[in-house]
């Protein structure tokens, strides 16, 4: 088992183009998302195993000695165990969840402990660490967070017990793991998917792991090749019990086309929101085109960002979005899937956020 501290990364995801047909069999493009979650793994020796969670209020602790004495034959499924209503249950009971513990504290706090326990079971002894996890990613938005979540874990809890290598070397500020080990890492990050969502499509996590961009269709996903590098805006318009989404940019005609009348086919649908409809006519106002992302209701629309853009142009359209009330990222989309840092590479904001400063 390794014994120095690791740090990693994942992306969110954005619904380029197909969120609604893709239930009727239809593709739907999935692309990465350059904001990310951040996850550093500190081993230790001190009997506990804590997961912390600033973004979202959560701050968790359990004896390893407790835990090391549970019952988890329930977890034993072959290579990689599966979240049954009997898992869940025992994780609940594991967990020890407070009277007064939120609902959104739940999944994410059950989700860990089934990836640490069915990761580490094969270990001598379970091993003592804290896992913090911060990300640029809002939560509850349709962005993929509970996604880049799961994925972070797996991939940090396979590399510590060294199911998988450490692809880091001396020297590297970033590294990223083989096609067959981002393959086991995909795996786990589904089952805890799994356990936070019931019955997710794999999408999220599969952008997660391999970035880039992916065509879903029908359960089937592939990577696409030669994504095109787009700057975007991602335009969270806050209206709740739904998606958020990004903000676009290209030089290429036909796609600004394409995008007005995937939203207009999107209305057609009932799943727009006046909200969404103001996103649209200020992005308009400065010649440039938007729609939905994910469920839609509300949530996030993406805006296309030509790559001629002024950015005097570009901080008036966020500065009129933001007078309706609306929340920005200038971002990009086509990012680098699960990595590996060294803390030398991270920006001080995120060393900062995962030292809890």
């Amino acid at each position: 088992m390794l014994s120095q501290v690791l740090l990693v990364s994942a992306p969110g995801k954005v619904i380029l183009h197909g969120e609604h047909a893709v239930v009727h069999g239809k593709v739907a493009l999935a692309v990465a998302l350059n904001l990310r979650t951040f996850l550093r793994l500190q081993p230790h020796s001190n009997g506990k195993v804590g997961l912390n969670l600033p973004n979202v209020g959560i701050k968790r602790a359990w004896d390893v000695a407790r835990l090391q004495l549970l019952n988890m034959s329930f977890l034993e499924q072959g290579d990689i165990a599966e979240p049954t209503p009997e898992t869940l249950e025992k994780l609940k009971e594991a967990a020890d969840f407070p009277a007064d513990c939120a609902s959104h504290e739940r999944p994410a706090v059950l989700a860990f402990l089934f990836l640490y326990l069915s990761i580490c079971r094969k270990q001598r002894a379970l091993p003592s660490l804290d896992i913090t996890v911060w990300s640029e990613l809002p939560t509850g938005a349709g962005l993929g967070s509970s996604a880049a979540y799961s994925v972070c874990l797996a991939a940090a809890l396979l590399t510590l017990c060294e199911e998988i290598l450490n692809p880091l070397k001396d020297g590297e500020a970033t590294n990223r793991w083989t096609a067959e080990d981002l393959e086991l890492i995909n795996k786990w990050a589904f089952q805890g998917e799994r356990v936070i969502h019931g019955n997710p499509s794999g999408v999220d996590n599969a952008v997660s792991t391999w970035g880039g961009v992916l065509r879903y269709q029908q359960g089937k996903i592939s990577s696409l090749k030669r994504p095109p590098a787009l700057k975007i805006l991602l335009t969270n318009t806050k209206v709740p019990r739904s998606t958020k989404a990004l903000v676009l940019g290209v030089r290429n005609r036909l796609l600004k086309e394409l995008i007005d009348m995937n939203q207009h086919h999107l209305n057609a649908l009932g799943v727009g929101h006046s909200s969404l409809d103001q996103l649209c006519q200020v992005t308009m106002a400065h010649g440039l085109h938007s729609k939905l992302t994910g469920a839609g209701g509300g949530g996030c629309g993406i805006t296309l960002l030509r790559p001629d853009l002024e950015v005097p142009e570009v901080e008036a359209m966020k500065q009129a979005l933001t007078g309706c009330g609306f929340d920005c990222w200038e971002t990009s989309i086509g990012a680098p899937g699960i990595s590996i840092h060294s803390a030398a590479s991270l920006d001080t904001p995120v060393r900062q956020a995962l030292d809890g400063l």
